[in-house]
């Protein structure tokens, strides 16, 4: 089998971002829903409004953080 190898010039940069894999998904999943379970004196100690909270427990599992991406 060959291997393809890439400098980062050789990199196109207008390229998608990066696919995590299935355990970041899954990883993220599960961080949202603990966020969403979560007790107000919990929330109030991380300093999240509960619509913040709504907000980040709502979105998908691929809609990752960019610092994930990197």
């Amino acid at each position: 089998m060959a291997y393809l190898h890439h400098t980062q010039a050789d990199c196109n940069t207008t390229a998608p971002r990066p696919r995590l894999g299935l355990r970041h998904y899954l990883a993220l999943w599960q961080q949202r829903r603990n966020l969403a379970r979560m007790e107000e004196w919990q929330r109030r100690d991380l300093g999240l409004s509960d619509r913040e909270i709504e907000a980040e427990a709502s979105r998908a599992p691929w809609d990752a953080p960019e610092a994930w991406r990197q």
